[in-house]
């Protein structure tokens, strides 16, 4: 056997009758390859393909469902693509940071969350959408994750491709637009394809229904805990 820190080789010789005949001598192998995170950036989007850059190497330009080095392109578009490994799924946007994938915490693997109450007795998460940090208050009275106008602009939300519709609100009626979000992350769990509403500017994003109904609830005078049921 033969190790260096990436890779484990373990090669079986044939013996006996078939070693003497070179024409049928084989030599089986198997490759085991570790269980560590891969760093993904995308450096560009071609149409639907998008260009990876993955662990460092030379970009590699993959279509929808094709694979290198274990990471396949689910989509691309616009500036963006979707990504999965080992069975899970993130979002990149060109010119962000590298992402790690393959490693659990980095692929959204999670199952759990758990948030401490703050100071102004609201359950408060620091979490991303479209692979973009944000600041999110859970409001459970809310039907979907809502957004300002300001903060839907600088997570390159298209509000433009939503569906219009109206919303009351403190000041009055003001124009809204419901869109889907590609992912909301809080800490290790990433949700996928969640409705939000985009609306009048707020100093929070709410964490709504649209999210929250795919966990069990529990909550204490301190603490909520937020576990996944699908």
């Amino acid at each position: 056997m033969h190790q260096n820190p990436t890779k484990s080789f373990v090669c079986v010789l044939p013996f006996g009758p078939v070693m003497k005949n070179a024409l049928i001598s084989i030599a089986l192998c198997a490759v085991f390859m570790p269980a560590t995170a891969q760093k993904v950036a995308l450096s560009g989007v071609m149409g639907s393909k998008g260009l990876l850059v993955i662990d460092g190497a030379a970009p590699k330009l993959l279509a929808a469902g094709e694979t290198h080095a274990g990471v396949k392109l689910i989509s691309a578009s616009g500036d963006q693509a979707v990504l999965e490994i080992g069975g899970k799924r993130a979002n990149l946007r060109v010119g962000d940071a590298p992402v790690s994938l393959g490693g659990g915490a980095g692929a959204g693997g999670g199952n759990k969350i758990t948030l401490p109450v703050s100071s102004g007795g609201h359950f408060m998460a620091n979490g991303s959408v479209n692979g973009r940090a944000i600041q999110f208050m859970v409001d459970t009275g809310a039907t979907a994750v809502a957004l300002g106008i300001n903060d839907a602009q600088r997570l390159g939300i298209d509000v433009q491709k939503g569906i219009p519709v109206r919303m009351n609100t403190a000041n009055g009626v003001a124009q809204g637009w419901r869109v889907v979000l590609n992912s909301v992350r809080i800490g290790e769990v990433e949700i996928y394809d969640v409705e939000a509403v985009v609306g009048p500017n707020m100093p929070f994003a709410l964490l709504g229904n649209s999210f929250l109904s795919r966990f069990t609830m529990n909550r204490n005078s301190d603490t909520m805990i937020l576990e996944r049921r699908y």
